[in-house]
């Protein structure tokens, strides 16, 4: 078997600021519209806030990992280049399908999430039920809101990546500014209501709000995924990473403590659209709380346009390296874009709609999993690589190595753990589960369709290939 390289290459034509806010806009998507009222009641304001340190310190040591593996190797595919120089083809598949699966499930979460959000804008939004699923109705027009919108982000990344990054940037800017008014009107207008000391679920209401939290802070990945789109030097690549996940960080602390200012999590937790409600709660008026649904809007697009490219040069990365079917690896002649991989994540992302709301939850978990166990392996991929080539050109190098990627590893292993049975926060049976082995599934279907793994041989001589082609 050899590695398959189609004709056709990437270009490098994102700035500084452009790869800043497609992992800053990626991360602070549309979640925290609809997901705080759920945090908030769970754990109060002050568990929320510390499943919220707890699951953006891990991140923060995860990217900062990530930010030296992404300077010394800044190829397209990012988990899949550095797992595939530490351990071979078999955990590279596994990383990189499992990164796959967590794009993915956000790219679904976003399909969903339209329709939900115009739901709350748009006065009798919800007609032509077609069926139910989980007990939840599901309407033609959700279904139809969330297939178009599929088919605009879609059509904006098959169009070149410099588009979709500017599209990123003026959205970003309208999230930043609808995060600010809420605190505004927390810190002028908040009465501070109370509600019992983690929401009176003690510590396993802080782990179920911190098994949600990678979902809410995956996108800082995106950043690696384009970096051999990414006009900066390797050492401002790995910093940039570190960074975004630091700003999302603060925005989402103080947004959860802006609505708990307003309102209690039991009052927030009744509205489809919990940070929409804070705001209106804050100024006193439904048309702001519209507004605030409105800019919402934002992060949905934001988080759908980021994720769409993560996850297709994710897939394109592997279908070039001979791991998925290679018409995916095929790279638009016109566009200089993944075209085929672009049109598949936008298929899947069309589906989600068919099994309305209740899609929402189980992406955020399942998805959860696939993010910690391809972090997890991006993390032993860091310990492997600093010990076996320590001599190996990092520009971005971080001190003490060794103890940040052992703490790296104690953190994800304790993520991973959040999800399995037993856990009190695990994943639901049989939804979310099924979720899980149906993508596994798919994967060994799609690897066994392109023929098997390559050898280490093949591999290390596509890895050679790419330096030489950068």
């Amino acid at each position: 078997m050899s590695i398959i390289t189609m004709t056709g290459e990437l270009s490098r034509v994102l700035s500084k600021r452009d790869v800043f806010v497609l992992a800053l806009g990626a991360m602070i998507g549309w979640g925290w519209i609809v997901q705080t009222g759920y945090f908030i009641d769970q754990s109060g304001v002050t568990g929320a806030i510390s499943a919220f340190i707890l699951g953006g310190f891990m991140v923060s040591v995860v990217s900062l990992i990530y930010g030296e593996l992404a300077s010394a190797m800044p190829f397209v595919g990012g988990e899949h280049v550095y797992s595939m120089r530490a351990l071979g083809p078999a955990g590279s598949f596994v990383c990189t399908w499992a990164i796959i699966f967590g794009y993915i499930s956000v790219v679904a979460f976003e399909a969903v999430a339209l329709p939900s959000a115009l739901a709350y804008i748009v006065p009798g939004f919800n007609v032509f039920e077609l069926w139910t699923v989980a007990g939840q109705p599901v309407y033609g027009t959700w279904v139809a809101t969330g297939v178009i919108g599929s088919v605009v982000i879609t059509y904006l990344n098959y169009r070149g990546v410099r588009p979709a990054a500017q599209f990123q940037a003026i959205l970003a800017l309208v999230i930043t500014l609808s995060g600010l008014t809420l605190l505004l009107g927390a810190l002028f207008n908040g009465t501070s209501p109370s509600s019992p000391p983690l929401a009176g679920a003690g510590i396993g209401g802080v782990f179920t709000v911190a098994i949600m939290t990678p979902f809410m802070f995956v996108g800082f990945d995106v950043i690696p995924q384009a970096a051999g789109e990414a006009d900066v030097s390797p050492k401002v690549l790995g910093g940039l990473i570190g960074l975004s996940v630091a700003c999302a960080a603060a925005f989402y602390i103080a947004v959860i403590w802006a609505a708990g200012q307003v309102a209690t999590g039991a009052t927030l937790v009744e509205s489809s659209l919990p940070a929409a409600t804070a705001m209106e709660i804050a100024f006193d008026s439904v048309t702001i709380g519209r507004i605030m649904a409105l800019a919402g809007l934002a992060g949905i697009l934001t988080s759908w346009n980021g994720f769409v490219l993560g996850a297709s040069r994710a897939i394109y990365a592997m279908a070039d390296s001979n791991m998925l079917p290679e018409t995916l690896a095929t790279i638009h002649d016109d566009h200089d874009t993944p075209s085929t991989a672009i049109v598949l994540v936008g298929g899947l992302a069309a589906l989600a709609p068919l099994f309305g709301e209740q899609m929402l939850v189980w992406v955020v978990n399942a998805g959860g999993l696939g993010m910690v166990t391809a972090w997890l392996l991006v993390v032993v991929s860091f310990l492997v690589l600093r010990y076996r080539d320590p001599d190996f050109d990092r520009p971005f190098k971080l001190p003490a190595g060794y103890a940040v990627g052992a703490l790296g590893l104690l953190l994800t292993v304790f993520f991973v753990g959040l999800y399995l049975p037993g856990s009190p926060s695990a994943l639901a049976w049989p939804y979310e589960w099924a979720m899980v082995g149906g993508w596994c599934l798919l994967g060994v279907v799609l690897l066994a369709v392109a023929g098997g793994l390559p050898t280490r041989t093949e591999a290390k001589a596509h890895l050679s290939a790419q330096q030489l082609e950068d």
